[in-house]
């Protein structure tokens, strides 16, 4: 049986192209460049709790490390470095391979280098912290939105939950319905390069993985502001209403998480600076709603009623 560190040097031990010291020693060295910020995020993936037993070890190495990239594009930062601590039940050496195959792919299309971490027996867990840089001045924060600034979301939104309540049977898609919300819950896409671009345009922002409710609640805690927010404009999964089932729609769409979306805010003044970046990445992004004084978040459907807002994902929840 292979020990830690034949796992260590076979599977993730690869040059750092952008540290001074890599994999290999008790700790790396890294050197953020000039006039550059460090930002610093780390989060952890368990089985059975973040995602299913069996799944795909490829789609899981993608995300494990997307949802770390996401923590950057929320904060404008660039990705540049990620240590991975991974607890295994056994060594198993096809599962790794295809594991690293998936961390990596995701890894080269942003120049992350992978320089540390830590393996162990146990029940499969998987821990990322990821460091990026930010000029100084410019990351973006979860306070910071202002009375009267538009509410802004990128992409659309249940795609995940809407894959998840598949699975679980809540929900029966057509083989394409079902193709797509899988992807979008096993295999998300960080928006990075969204994120980078927001600097000096955005005036809080926050990745949706708990759901949209419950992380625009976090902007308007750190900002201490309220909200107005249309259902109606609220971008969503088009399979979410083919179902034709309106509380599952509101529960992928307001509480589901895992979309890795960005919820960002900006001054009126910026809605055509912001429209004409989305137009350039071709992505979608959507204003739904606006800040307003106070502490209250108001949701309106189309007739404007108020709706309930729901919450977002409970990590301590039975």
């Amino acid at each position: 049986m292979p020990s830690e560190f034949d796992l260590i040097s076979r599977y993730f031990d690869r040059p750092a192209r952008g540290a001074l010291l890599g994999v290999g020693d008790d700790a790396a060295l890294v050197r953020p460049g000039a006039g550059m910020e460090l930002a610093v995020s780390t989060d952890m993936l368990l089985e059975g709790r973040h995602f299913l037993p069996g799944c795909d070890p490829r789609a899981l190495g993608h995300k494990a490390l997307a949802v770390n990239l996401s923590d950057m594009a929320a904060m404008g930062a660039t990705p540049r470095w990620a240590l991975l601590a991974i607890a295994l039940p056994e060594a198993d050496e096809t599962w790794l391979a295809s594991f690293a195959r998936g961390l990596f792919a995701l890894a080269d299309r942003y120049a992350v280098d992978l320089i540390g971490g830590d393996t162990t027996r146990g029940p499969l867990s998987i821990v990322i912290t990821i460091l990026g840089e930010v000029p100084d001045g410019l990351a973006l924060f979860r306070a910071g939105a202002r009375p009267g600034d538009d509410i802004w979301v990128s992409g659309e939104l249940g795609g995940a939950a809407l894959g998840l309540a598949s699975l679980r049977g809540r929900a029966a898609l057509g083989s394409a319905d079902a193709a797509a919300a899988l992807r979008r819950l096993h295999e998300p896409e960080p928006r990075v390069e969204l994120g980078e671009r927001l600097r000096g345009i955005a005036t809080s922002a926050i990745d949706i993985s708990d759901g949209f409710a419950g992380d625009l609640r976090h902007i308007l805690e750190r900002s201490a502001v309220g909200a107005l927010v249309h259902y109606a404009q609220l971008p969503k999964a088009p399979a979410l209403a083919a179902l034709g089932d309106r509380q599952l729609e509101q529960d992928c769409a307001l509480s589901g998480g895992d979309d890795y979306e960005l919820l960002f805010t900006a001054a009126q003044a910026s809605r055509g600076e912001i429209e004409a970046l989305g137009a350039e990445l071709g992505i979608e992004l959507a204003r739904v709603g606006a800040i307003q004084a106070g502490d209250k978040l108001v949701l309106l459907d189309a007739a404007g009623g108020v709706m309930p807002c729901g919450g977002g994902y409970d990590h301590f929840a039975p």
